[in-house]
C-alpha cells in the first residue's frame, strides 16, 4: 500500500512556489476583470441599466444564489463593492492574509457574476473555481507577505486533497468540452473551425488569415478536439511527472495563444493561462528564480522577510505575542490536529466528487444525472459549471446589429455607428462594434427568444444615454435591428435578413 500511495501521490504533487505563482496570476486576472467591468457599472449592474434588479429577480434569479451587488440598484454602491474587490485582489496578489483574501475575492466574484448572468462565459466559471479550490490550497505559503512570520518549508513539494481537486478540475475543463462536442462538424466533417471563423462577431484578423485554407481548417478542427480529449491524460502519467506537467503547460499556452489570435474570447485565454501555472514543476521554478529575478531581489522562499517594512515590525511583534498567548491557551493535541486535517481533506474530496458528478451530468445517461434536489449546493457555492465551448456544434447564425434611431425631423441614424446615417451595409469589422467581450456576450444572449424579456430595457437604456449628450439630435424612436446571416458550407453565406428585435419610443409630450 505505501508503494501504491507513493505512485498515486505523484498525480497531485505540486510545487509551493508554483501555487504562489498561480495565486498571483489569478489575482492579476481578477484585477483586469474588475477594471473591464467597472467601465459598465451603470449599464450592467444598476437599475438604470439593461438589467434592473426587479427584472433580474423575476427572470434570471436562482433562490439559492447570493449577491451583495443585488443589495442596491445604485451604481455608487456597485462602485464601492468594486473597490473592495480590487483591494482584496491586490492583497491576494501580495499574499497578505491570503486565505481571508481568497475568500473575500471569491465571495465578491460570485456576487458580481450572480448580479448579471447574461454577460458570463466559460472563463468566468474557471476563474470562480480557481478561487474556490484556492481557499483550500497553501498558495500563500511562499512568495507572500504571510510567509514572513513562518519558517521555511522543509520541502517545496506538497500534496493534499485540494491539489488533487485542482489537477482534476483542469482536466475536467478540457475533457468535458471535448465530450460535449458531439456535432458532425467536429467529427465527420471537420468543419467546426470553418464555421467558427465564419462568425463575424468573434473572428479576429488571425482567423481571417486562416479562413481561406479549407484543408488546414479541417486539420486544426480535429487537432483541437483530440488535444482537448487526450492532453489532460498526461496529468495522470505517474512517470516523469515534471516533464509531462511542463509539456502540458507549454502546449496549453500555445493552444490558448492561437485561440486569442483568431477568436474574440475576452479574458478566456488569460484565465486559462493563469490556471495552469500551478502545474509548473520544481525544476521549472528553479530556472525561473535563477533567470527572471536578479540575485539581489530574488523572490525565493525567504522573500517575505525582506519585504517587511520597518513601520510594520512592532505590529508584527504584537500580533506574534497575541498569537502565542492564544495558542498557549488553546493548545491542540496532535491527535486533534490530525482529526481536523482529516475532516478538511474529506470535505474537499466530497466537494470534488460533487463537482465531477456535475460535470458528467450532461454527458452520461439520464438516469445517472444529478437530481434537482441535490443541485442547491452547486448553486449556493457556485461550483456549477458547463464547458460547452462551441459545443455540441458551432453556431451557423451570424450577423450584426443596427441601432436605427429616428430623429424628430425624420432622419435615420445608427447609434452603433456613432450617429452616422443608417445603412444596411455590413461594417468592415463587426467585432469592433462591441465595447468589450461582456457586451458581445450580452448581444449574443439578446438574440435568444428565452431572453426576450431583456430587449426593452436595452432599447430604453440606449435611448436614454443617447439623449444625455446634448450634441446628439433628439430621437423619437429607436429600433434594435439584427441583420441575420446564415453561414453555409463551401464558403457560401445566405443573404442577410432584417429582424426588428425591439422598438422603443419617447413618450409623447402631454398637451396643455
Amino acid at each position: 500500500m505505501p508503494a501504491l500511495y507513493t505512485v498515486l501521490r505523484r498525480f497531485f504533487e505540486v510545487d509551493l512556489r508554483a501555487l504562489a505563482l498561480l495565486r498571483a496570476a489569478v489575482a492579476i486576472v481578477l484585477l483586469i476583470d474588475i477594471g473591464i467591468r467597472s467601465t459598465d457599472l451603470e449599464a450592467f449592474y444598476s437599475n438604470m441599466g439593461v438589467l434592473p434588479l426587479p427584472v433580474l429577480l423575476e427572470h434570471s434569479w436562482n433562490p439559492y444564489e447570493f449577491s451583495l451587488h443585488a443589495s442596491s440598484g445604485l451604481w455608487q454602491v456597485q462602485a464601492v463593492l468594486f473597490l473592495l474587490a480590487a483591494a482584496a485582489a491586490v492583497a491576494l496578489m501580495l499574499g497578505y492574509h491570503t486565505r481571508l483574501m481568497t475568500f473575500l475575492s471569491w465571495v465578491l466574484l460570485v456576487s458580481v457574476q450572480n448580479r448579471n448572468p447574461l454577460i458570463l462565459q466559460g472563463g468566468d466559471d474557471l476563474l470562480r473555481m480557481l478561487l474556490f479550490w484556492g481557499f483550500f490550497l497553501p498558495w500563500g505559503r511562499v512568495y507572500s507577505l504571510d510567509a514572513r512570520r513562518k519558517p521555511l518549508p522543509e520541502s517545496m513539494t506538497y500534496a493534499s486533497a485540494a491539489t488533487l481537486a485542482y489537477v482534476v478540475q483542469l482536466a475536467l475543463v478540457y475533457w468535458c468540452t471535448a465530450l460535449l462536442k458531439s456535432g458532425p462538424e467536429w467529427h465527420h466533417e471537420g468543419t467546426a473551425l470553418y464555421y467558427a471563423f465564419s462568425l463575424d462577431q468573434v473572428v479576429l484578423p488571425g482567423g481571417r488569415l486562416l479562413y481561406p485554407y479549407r484543408g488546414l481548417l479541417q486539420a486544426l478542427t480535429w487537432m483541437t478536439f483530440y488535444l482537448e480529449m487526450l492532453l489532460p491524460c498526461v496529468l495522470f502519467i505517474p512517470w516523469r511527472v515534471p516533464w509531462w506537467r511542463l509539456f502540458f503547460v507549454v502546449v496549453m499556452y500555445g493552444f490558448h495563444l492561437g485561440i486569442s489570435l483568431t477568436l474574440y474570447v475576452g479574458l478566456f485565454f488569460l484565465i486559462n493561462w493563469a490556471s495552469v501555472l500551478g502545474l509548473l514543476p520544481g525544476n521549472a521554478m528553479d530556472w525561473l528564480e535563477r533567470k527572471l529575478v536578479p540575485a539581489y531581489q530574488r523572490l525565493g522562499p525567504r522573500v517575505a522577510a525582506r519585504l517587511v517594512q520597518p513601520w510594520n515590525t512592532r505590529l508584527a511583534q504584537w500580533r506574534s505575542g497575541v498569537r502565542l498567548r492564544v495558542e498557549t491557551s488553546l493548545e491542540l493535541s496532535d491527535g486533534f490536529r490530525k482529526l481536523l486535517r482529516a475532516v478538511r481533506e474529506g470535505a474537499v474530496l466530497g466537494l470534488l466528487a460533487y463537482v465531477c458528478w456535475w460535470n458528467l451530468d450532461s454527458i452520461v445517461r439520464p438516469e445517472w444525472t444529478m437530481r434537482q434536489p441535490m443541485r442547491w449546493l452547486g448553486y449556493l457555492v457556485r461550483t456549477d459549471q458547463h464547458w460547452g465551448m462551441f459545443a455540441p456544434s458551432v453556431f451557423k447564425d451570424d450577423g450584426w446589429y443596427i441601432l436605427d434611431g429616428t430623429t424628430t425631423d425624420g432622419r435615420h441614424v445608427d447609434l452603433n455607428q456613432e450617429g452616422r446615417a443608417t445603412t444596411l451595409v455590413k461594417p468592415a469589422s463587426v467585432v469592433s462594434l462591441f465595447r468589450n467581450d461582456r457586451w458581445r456576450k450580452y448581444s449574443e444572449n439578446y438574440l435568444f427568444v428565452d431572453n426576450s424579456f431583456m430587449r426593452p430595457y436595452y432599447c430604453n437604456y440606449l435611448l436614454r444615454i443617447w439623449h444625455e449628450n446634448p450634441a446628439h439630435p433628439p430621437l423619437r424612436q429607436l429600433d434594435v435591428i439584427y441583420m441575420k446571416e446564415v453561414s453555409l458550407p463551401d464558403y457560401k453565406v445566405a443573404g442577410p435578413t432584417r429582424e426588428v428585435l425591439c422598438s422603443c419610443a419617447l413618450p409623447a409630450p402631454s398637451g396643455r
